[in-house]
């Protein structure tokens, strides 16, 4: 037989270094974390803001977040399941959905910093991509830079959604319009329609009147929740429109009330006053049935 190196000896056992926890559970890519949260020396230690996107199967959270030594510190944050006070009752995790959900996020962050009345960003939506230029005589814009953590960036994914609504609500987002729904790889042009349609729910639109003429049982059973609150086809442009002006008009937060009480489940503990009464009953009641 010959002769085989033992390669996971004692010393390579010495020297192995774990990686980082979240990169063992999975959940930070650490590569690309790198480069987002770097910032150059010469800027003093300035914050580099990011846009985290997020999604979970019942919400989309986004938020404006920024790195410390002590770990990142969330400068601004807006969830899906806050758009319906602002109108949208359903549908609170597709593609409109997100754009809101930045829209919201971009507003509030500005609201905070002071430059809401500065940069209001695009309020007539048309699916042109535009960014937000610097004023001649004011202060710069509010920048971020999209944090899409672990979701693949493919062509439409939501977390565009998410950065065109940041970016139409007055943040300055470095993009390009390559990864939005309706850009041509081929003629690397992007149709502003189709992007229009996505950002007030067109293609939800079109699928609900595609699905209703097939299959209406399973129109039923798929949009129940739309059918529940009263909400067709007809009605998500205006719906997402109206939307997109509460948002602008207030994108403060509102505290929800908590409503739910603490039951305690365990006996509460005795103090000494009450442990030596209780010694005293029991003796009493001993004594009582030795009588």
């Amino acid at each position: 037989m010959p002769f085989v190196k033992l390669q996971k000896n004692k010393a390579y056992f010495k020297r192995y270094q774990v990686k980082y926890r979240r990169r063992r559970e999975g959940k930070t890519d650490y590569y690309a974390r790198k480069r987002l949260i770097v910032q150059a020396k010469n800027k003093y230690n300035a914050p580099k803001y990011r846009l985290v996107v997020r999604f979970t199967n019942t919400d989309i959270v986004c938020q404006v977040v920024y790195a410390k030594i002590q770990g990142d510190a969330v400068l601004a944050a807006a969830y899906s399941h806050e758009l319906p006070r602002y109108g949208i009752k359903v549908g609170l995790t597709n593609w409109a959905a997100a754009y809101a959900t930045g829209l919201l996020v971009a507003r509030r962050v500005l609201a905070k910093m002071g430059l809401a009345d500065k940069y209001e960003g695009f309020p007539e939506i048309d699916g042109s991509v535009e960014e937000v230029e610097a004023l001649e005589d004011g202060p710069r814009p509010f920048k971020a830079f999209l944090d899409v953590g672990l979701k693949n960036t493919t062509t439409g994914s939501k977390v565009f959604a998410a950065m065109k609504g940041a970016s139409d609500g007055g943040v300055f987002v470095p993009h390009s319009e390559r990864r939005f729904p309706g850009f041509d790889p081929e003629s690397k042009e992007l149709d502003a329609e189709t992007l229009r349609n996505y950002i007030y729910g067109g293609h939800v639109a079109e699928y609900m009147r595609s699905l209703k003429e097939e299959d209406e049982e399973r129109f039923k059973a798929q949009f129940a929740r739309f059918i529940k609150v009263g909400v067709s086809a007809d009605d998500l442009e205006g719906m997402y429109a109206g939307a997109h002006k509460a948002i602008r008009a207030d994108p403060s937060a509102k505290p929800t009330a908590k409503t739910t009480t603490h039951k305690r489940r365990n006996q509460r503990p005795l103090n000494a006053k009450q442990r030596k009464d209780r010694v005293r009953q029991k003796i009493e009641a001993f004594k009582a049935t030795l009588e």
